[in-house]
């Protein structure tokens, strides 16, 4: 059938106590679904009609395929998740048979003590596979699009199941060169505002008295890359976030510092280096040197996996064709399945 083909297609749900969840607070959430794919909905009872082209229509019951999914397992529906639903069942989406079961399937959830966490795009859903199938990950493309967030998340979650002893998160403090004595206060003082994304990730995902407890007892460790040098890191999980602003030397000091029992993600946006003009970022080299290699994997996010408010990736989408038309080159590219692959 031709996707432009006018369509019509009717979901029968069986239960009214989710059924109300599903459509939200005076239809709110069908609403939502109606203004970003451009169908008309009608309900009658238990009963939904969704008219449409072709191809909308397949989207939209996908889309609410795996909403229901979600509610049946006692998750939350809300705006954000009807976009990921959106964004995962696109019926142009190259990797379809992927999107359709990546809101299903356990492996593309992440549960912390205080929340689940679930992939929101595709790209998202194969970071997180990744993370669990390889000892060393890059995540790289713009902000908003869930690097660092989801790099957090799977360690919290892998932390609280004893498979790593320790946390580590690290971030170069390039704004002050890594040389913080001219800002006042004692050294948290210093160095907290760079790393407070990382705390703000931890705070969601754990009870604060647990984060409090564990950063106190050492088995949650926030700190500059500078604190890193002269250790090996083992039984650990490591992030090293903002990573694009790293030398080549500091980006090779972090990577030897893997020890036994470890993993680490490292993800950074190659588009904000903050580092001195002539200056290689190490992020960018890195990925040059070992994309590739057995253990190690690279996922490129792209202004459509941002997750934050539609504005960011229409921002980041507005700076990303100013790129290409200066005749930068195109960063991201999204490794999925179907360009031969493994992931």
């Amino acid at each position: 059938m031709d996707d432009s083909e006018k369509r019509r297609i009717e979901m029968n749900f069986d239960d009214n106590r989710l059924l109300a969840l599903l459509y939200g607070e005076h239809n709110a959430n069908l609403r939502h679904i109606e203004e970003q794919i451009g169908v008309s909905i009608e309900t009658r009872g238990n009963v939904l009609a969704i008219n449409g082209e072709g191809g909308a229509v397949e989207t939209v019951r996908a889309t609410l395929h795996q909403l229901w999914k979600r509610l049946q397992k006692g998750l939350y529906v809300g705006e954000g998740e009807i976009d990921a639903a959106l964004r995962m069942s696109a019926i142009d989406a190259p990797t379809r048979d992927l999107n359709l079961s990546a809101l299903s399937n356990e492996a593309k959830f992440v549960k912390t003590r205080n929340k689940t966490i679930t992939a929101r795009s595709p790209t998202q859903a194969l970071y997180l596979e990744s993370m669990k199938k390889h000892e060393l990950v890059f995540g790289i493309g713009p902000a908003g699009t869930g690097k660092t967030y989801l790099a957090v998340a799977h360690g919290v979650s892998m932390f609280l199941a004893g498979k790593f002893e320790k946390l580590i998160f690290s971030r170069p403090a390039v704004e002050a060169g890594e040389r913080l004595g001219y800002l006042p206060g004692d050294l948290r003082d210093k160095i907290d505002p760079y790393l407070r994304p990382i705390y703000d990730a931890l705070y969601e995902m754990m009870p604060s008295e647990q984060v409090v407890k564990r950063l106190s007892m050492g088995q949650i460790e926030i700190a500059p890359l500078a604190f890193m040098r002269g250790r090996t890191l083992s039984n650990a999980f490591i992030v090293l976030d903002e990573a694009q602003n790293t030398t080549s030397v500091q980006m090779k000091m972090a990577l030897t510092r893997l020890g036994e029992g470890s993993s680490m993600v490292i993800t950074g946006d190659i588009t904000q280096v903050d580092l001195p003009r002539g200056v290689r970022s190490g992020l960018r080299e890195a990925v040059d040197l070992l994309e590739g290699t057995e253990g190690i994997d690279v996922i490129r996010f792209n202004e459509g996996d941002v997750v934050r408010h539609n504005l960011v990736s229409r921002i980041v989408k507005a700076y990303n064709n100013m790129d290409k038309n200066r005749g930068t080159e195109e960063l991201y590219k999204t490794h999925l399945p179907d360009e031969g692959k493994t992931h």
